[in-house]
């Protein structure tokens, strides 16, 4: 198989969904649909939060970066797809694939880094509740917040650097709708040892050490509830972590997915499927899992659409 330079890569194809003409437009108003959804969802939330000086705490403030996040992810992966699909077109440049990767990761890493700040807050509000406005200060918060983001931020720019490092083979199909590292790296003709490292032991870092963060967090929070004489304050406690706990389950749920599917299945269509579960339906179903577990969400929600209908 020959190599091309990888300059001389001027795009990739992505993954085709089906070739019935009938098939094309459910899946083209089905990913629109859910496009649209989490655009929305995500956006009201930000809103909600934004407009009700009730919701201007920590918990609601990590929550709107969380949405923020999720509508930056959708839109780095359905739009290219409804291009794809509308113009029977799966080719992604060169360029734009490798952007693609870049914007992937960093919100993916972000978004793990917030659910992991998330459980933190979540901790300091019931471990520790009379010192909560003190430890979970505004500075506090702006610098959870700015970490996360810089650390994604260069985790990514890391990993698109390395790949624009490498050459390709002149098979350049990618088995998923969208350009994901590990897929583009399995393609290149070149030494990928360093590359494959990196992963591994970033991945371990930097999905690793959140997700020991979260399940010491909640170790220290249900060891708290259990200690608490009167069952209002246990219902209290745990239907604050609700909300969070289903939000760390899909997302964690649908990443284990993907890497079980793409280690024990050589289906490259059910891998797509899987990782398709993790990069769009995590971030529809978020707002509603915190909308409709959360008495305060939902009355910020209805005040922000009565404000809208009567300006309307």
């Amino acid at each position: 198989m020959g190599l091309r330079n990888k300059t001389d890569v001027s795009e990739f194809l992505l993954m085709r969904l089906t070739e019935d003409p009938e098939l094309k437009t459910i899946f083209f108003s089905l990913f629109l649909s859910m496009y649209l959804v989490t655009v929305l969802g995500n956006m009201l939330i930000v809103l909600a939060v934004s407009s009700d000086s009730h919701l201007h705490t920590p918990m609601y403030f990590f929550l709107s970066n969380l949405s923020f996040t999720d509508i930056c992810l959708s839109t780095t992966t359905i739009p290219k797809m409804l291009v794809n699909i509308q113009a029977q077109n799966q080719s992604i440049t060169y360029a734009g694939c490798i952007s693609q990767i870049c914007f992937i990761l960093t919100f993916v890493c972000w978004e793990n880094f917030l659910l992991a700040v998330m459980a933190y807050d979540r901790y300091v509000a019931i471990c520790h509740p009379l010192r909560y406005t003190v430890i979970m200060n505004p500075r506090l918060c702006g610098l959870l917040i700015l970490l996360s983001m810089f650390i994604s931020i260069v985790d990514a720019l890391l990993h698109s650097l390395m790949v624009l490092r490498l050459s390709f083979c002149t098979h350049l199909e990618i088995p998923l709708f969208f350009c994901e590292v590990v897929q583009v790296i399995k393609l290149a003709c070149s030494d990928t040892l360093i590359n494959n490292i990196l992963i591994y032991f970033v991945a371990s870092i930097f999905a690793g050490v959140p997700l020991s963060g979260i399940v010491l967090s909640y170790i220290q929070i249900v060891s708290s509830i259990l200690r608490m004489s009167s069952s209002g304050r246990k219902y209290k406690a745990f239907s604050t972590c609700g909300s969070h706990l289903s939000v760390v389950t899909l997302f964690y749920g649908t990443a284990f997915g993907v890497y079980i599917s793409s280690a024990v299945t050589n289906s490259s269509r059910k891998t797509a499927v899987a990782s398709m579960m993790y990069t769009v339906v995590t971030s529809m179903m978020n707002p509603f899992i915190y909308s409709l577990r959360n008495r305060d969400m939902k009355g910020a929600l209805r005040m922000l659409i009565g404000r809208v209908s009567s300006f309307l």
